[in-house]
């Protein structure tokens, strides 16, 4: 049998496939669920301190490949956060890590702050600097400038004692350098990417936008590529381990990013494009990968591309 166990910031996961934040993560139910579907973990959607609406519908859009979103990171709180998370945590049976947002960088600090004081915490915080659709609100993300990521990240560092994974955007020229600066401000790994963009599509017979925010976030197969170059470059510069997110949809590609230097895997859009059997299909695509390769523990291939 080979082992896939991962263990990420100290946290040991039973598999590396884990939920991206913003997908199915809404509910209490809906992380348990997850979890029998075969994840080895689950992401929150993005947590405000206060409700926050987010944008009108129609908020999403796919193709075969790609898919687009201007969900806008609606949420109602972190009052009634603590209560969906209250349902979970106590029982859990695999990692939960939850994902914060802030429109201003104090705003992380404080919703860092409120987790910690939870009486059963999350595992670990990932913080969310850098969604590409809500810059009509809140202007350029934190993600994008070493001087405000690594800002932020040490205002979150300061407020809690659980690990904490910063979410880099690849709307950069110099992710690396980014992923240093918050490595140095105390960050314990490091989420990439988020999506690309924003883009845009529109219906050529009705003249309009599909989204009705215009633009959105991209992600999907189509931004594979991107993601791994990502994961490779951070690889390159930082000792902290990596969340690999974008386009993942088959247990290939997982050991793919892995192998540039991911230790787990982020998982959202293949939910859309395989369903929910993908956790188990992908789980056995790469354990027939790693058993025929002779390969005993799936740690064995992080970063191997960069030993070459």
């Amino acid at each position: 049998m080979v082992n896939l166990e991962i263990e990420f910031c100290g946290v040991k996961f039973p598999n590396p496939f884990i939920l991206a934040s913003g997908v199915l993560g809404v509910t209490g139910k809906s992380f348990q669920r997850v979890i029998e579907l075969g994840a080895g973990g689950v992401t929150t959607k993005s947590l405000w301190k206060n409700p926050h609406p987010g944008h009108k519908n129609p908020t999403m859009f796919g193709t075969e490949s790609y898919f687009m979103n201007a969900v806008g990171l609606s949420d109602g709180g972190i009052e009634k956060a603590v209560e969906e998370l209250g349902e979970y945590l106590p029982t859990r049976k695999a990692p939960l890590i939850a994902n914060i947002v802030g429109g201003k960088a104090e705003e992380f600090r404080d919703m860092a702050q409120a987790i910690e004081e939870m009486s059963v915490k999350p595992d670990m915080i990932e913080v969310n600097i850098s969604c590409p659709n809500v810059e009509d609100e809140f202007g350029k993300p934190f993600a994008c400038e070493t001087v405000t990521a690594s800002a932020v990240t040490k205002l979150v560092r300061e407020a809690t004692k659980l690990p904490i994974i910063v979410k880099l955007s690849p709307n950069v020229s110099n992710i690396g350098q980014i992923a240093k600066s918050v490595e140095a401000a105390g960050a314990d790994g490091i989420t990439a990417i988020n999506t690309i963009g924003p883009g845009m599509r529109w219906n050529i017979d009705l003249k309009t936008p599909i989204l009705a925010n215009k633009v959105g976030g991209v992600s999907g197969p189509a931004i594979f590529p991107i993601a791994v170059k990502a994961v490779y470059d951070i690889a390159q510069v930082v000792k902290i381990p990596i969340i690999a997110t974008g386009g993942i949809t088959s247990g290939k590609d997982a050991l793919e990013i892995m192998m540039a230097g991911g230790s787990l895997c982020g998982v959202g859009t293949a939910i859309y494009y395989r369903g929910d059997e993908f956790w188990k299909e992908a789980i056995n695509e790469m354990s027939n990968w790693l058993d025929k390769e002779g390969i005993k523990n799936l740690s064995e291939i992080v970063g191997v591309f960069h030993k070459k």
